[in-house]
């Protein structure tokens, strides 16, 4: 399930973090899961098991997971809408990249339809 890229500049245990967080919002994990246990998640990606529970203290502390002591981690009840809430929060950053598109003269309909493609609707 989790994949990690050990060509990228981005740390794994950040990696690990985005790949929960997308898993969630894609409904592939959803409230109540358990997630992998530290030292399983890190055989499975020969990864340093102390990079795991890096990402899992990071998820942790952002609400998306909870710990139960002698039984794992678990993905919280309230994990789809904190993240909800964050990407909301990337509309203002939208806004700037639209406004730069607008002065780069990229006209209106390029990307209205980029939006349509990502949304998955169809043109009318």
């Amino acid at each position: 399930m989790f994949q990690i890229d050990a060509m990228s500049r981005t740390p794994v245990y950040e990696q690990v973090i985005t790949q929960v967080e997308k898993f969630v919002l894609a409904g592939i994990l959803t409230a109540g899961d358990k997630m992998p246990s530290v030292r399983n998640l890190s055989m499975e990606l020969s990864v340093n098991p102390n990079t795991i529970q890096k990402a899992y203290t990071e998820l942790d502390r952002r609400g998306i997971t909870c710990s139960v002591p002698g039984k794992g981690n678990f993905i919280s009840e309230n994990a789809l809408e904190i993240l909800r809430e964050d990407r909301k929060n990337h509309l203002e950053d939208l806004s700037n990249v639209v406004g730069e598109l607008k002065l780069a003269g990229i006209p209106y309909e390029d990307v209205r339809d980029c939006v349509v493609k990502i949304y998955g609707e169809e043109k009318k």
